[in-house]
């Protein structure tokens, strides 16, 4: 039996990294209570995200941005030393290196009271987004207490090729954490209703359906800078089924699934991965992105 209970938390973080803590020892105790084996934070749980992903038109003002962490440093050591025997995944800012020019990384690690699990940087960058963050350059799953885990940030699961990539590596559980807002322009009255808020619902189901695995999704909750977020966290089964859920409400989505059980019975038939035809997806290379 691989019965496993997973909590997706749908929350709001900020800069102060005291209240950010704060708020995830809560959450933690909430997610605890429920029996939950994994707690999924949002992106940018320590330190919040960014006030605003648009361009600030020339205006001079200084860029309000997270502070910067190091995975090896005291930030995500407090963060081990909360997790205990719970897998917990959480975003942050992470320091940049030679490699990034310097610039920091928008990034999630999963922990556990023993260390560091896995270590992921966001490959995709929506709308301004690369102005303040380098990207990733890879998807690779990890072994953990709760299974083969992998690992996506936000604008990640608009491509199928991210979740696809870290099902092939053997994730049969796939978190992805988010702070995703509603539409700016034309906005639902009832964010419930919200084009945007439909979208992040959508992927969420369609990646663990064409992948055949269990999808824990995270998201930030209330408002930020000029977002309003939509929260949404969930528990999603191989089929696509939502089995928790907060809606756009801020709180905590608890589900348990037998993993192993509930990914080889959506696989015994149709079996998305096992027939695949890679030979006939190539095509011409796509251009590279303006700015």
């Amino acid at each position: 039996m691989t019965r496993r209970t997973f909590a997706a938390a749908a929350a709001g973080f900020g800069r102060d990294l005291d209240e950010d803590f704060a708020t995830i020892a809560t959450l933690l105790e909430r997610a605890r209570g429920a029996g939950a084996d994994l707690l999924a934070l949002p992106e940018a749980a320590l330190g919040g995200y960014l006030s605003s992903l648009h361009d600030s038109g020339g205006s001079g003002e200084p860029v309000d941005e997270p502070p910067q962490l190091d995975v090896d440093g005291p930030e995500i050591a407090r963060l081990v030393a909360l997790a205990g025997d719970t897998v917990v995944t959480a975003g942050f800012c992470e320091r940049g290196d030679a490699a990034s020019g310097y610039r920091p990384y928008n990034s999630a690690v999963a922990v556990t009271g023993d260390g560091v699990l896995g270590h992921h940087r966001k490959v995709h960058q929506p709308l301004n987004e690369h102005t303040s963050y380098a990207a990733g350059d890879r998807f690779a799953a990890f072994d953990t207490p709760v299974g083969r885990l992998g690992m996506m940030i936000c604008y990640d699961k608009a491509f199928p090729e991210a979740a696809r990539a870290l099902a092939v590596d053997g994730a049969r559980v796939v978190v992805c954490m988010s702070a995703w807002p509603a539409a700016r322009t034309d906005p639902a009255p009832v964010l419930a209703d919200d084009r945007w808020t439909r979208r992040f619902d959508l992927f969420d189901r369609a990646r663990a359906l064409e992948n055949q695995i269990v999808w824990v999704s995270a998201n930030q909750a209330g408002t930020f800078g000029d977002m309003r977020l939509v929260a949404s966290a969930k528990v999603v089964d191989p089929g696509g089924e939502v089995l928790a859920t907060t809606g756009t409400d801020a709180g905590v989505a608890v589900a348990t699934v037998d993993v192993d059980d509930a990914v080889d019975a959506a696989r015994r038939f149709m079996g998305h991965l096992r027939d695949r035809r890679p030979a006939s997806y190539a095509g011409p290379p796509l251009p590279a992105r303006a700015g």
